[in-house]
């Protein structure tokens, strides 16, 4: 059996301290072309992806989060919803989008960790203040921040505090 995903997924970990050096532009492509792959129901893709790297531009989006950890990133990826392009069940109308968006989101961040960058999932946000500064259309919801970066301090995930397997998985019926 190939470990690589297993020991990917055990390094990736929230990023809180990025170093100052600006992120590459083609590195960001490159994390942006394994996002683009990343399933989606009935492939709809209803996504759009927002790149900040401009200073005042950062400025702008960490005035929408509380935390002051996030203004040290050097860039961040805005990952954009539009409900009206999602798939919806025909049986009850579930909505998928917010699942699609997990989905990509997550490509983000395990393919940011293989290349040795650090990122966070930030969805505690102010959204009608980041779609104003960013001037985003209605029909597309800002669903999560991802500051990027070089991690400042920590080359090896910490350790993680999951469950154990036993309590995750059940055999046939419930």
């Amino acid at each position: 059996m190939n470990n690589n995903f297993k020991k990917l997924a055990n390094e990736r970990y929230s990023c809180r301290h990025y170093s100052q050096e600006p992120v590459d532009k083609q590195l960001i492509l490159n994390i942006l072309e394994c996002a683009r792959l990343a399933p989606s129901a009935c492939n709809r893709q209803p996504w759009k992806f927002i790149v900040i790297t401009d200073a005042n531009e950062l400025a702008a989006v960490w005035e929408c989060y509380d935390r002051s950890w996030i203004k040290e990133a050097p860039a961040a990826i805005i990952v954009l919803g539009n409900r009206n392009e999602a798939w919806h069940r025909q049986y009850d109308n579930y909505d998928a989008t917010d699942i699609d968006i997990a989905i990509t989101t997550e490509h983000i961040c395990l393919a940011a960790t293989d290349m040795g960058l650090g990122t966070c999932w930030v969805c505690n946000f102010e959204p009608t203040k980041l779609r104003k500064s960013l001037n985003i259309p209605q029909e597309w919801e800002p669903l999560v921040i991802i500051p990027i970066g070089k991690p400042a301090e920590r080359l090896t995930s910490p350790d993680k505090k999951r469950k154990e397997i036993e309590e995750l998985v059940q055999w046939g019926k419930f």
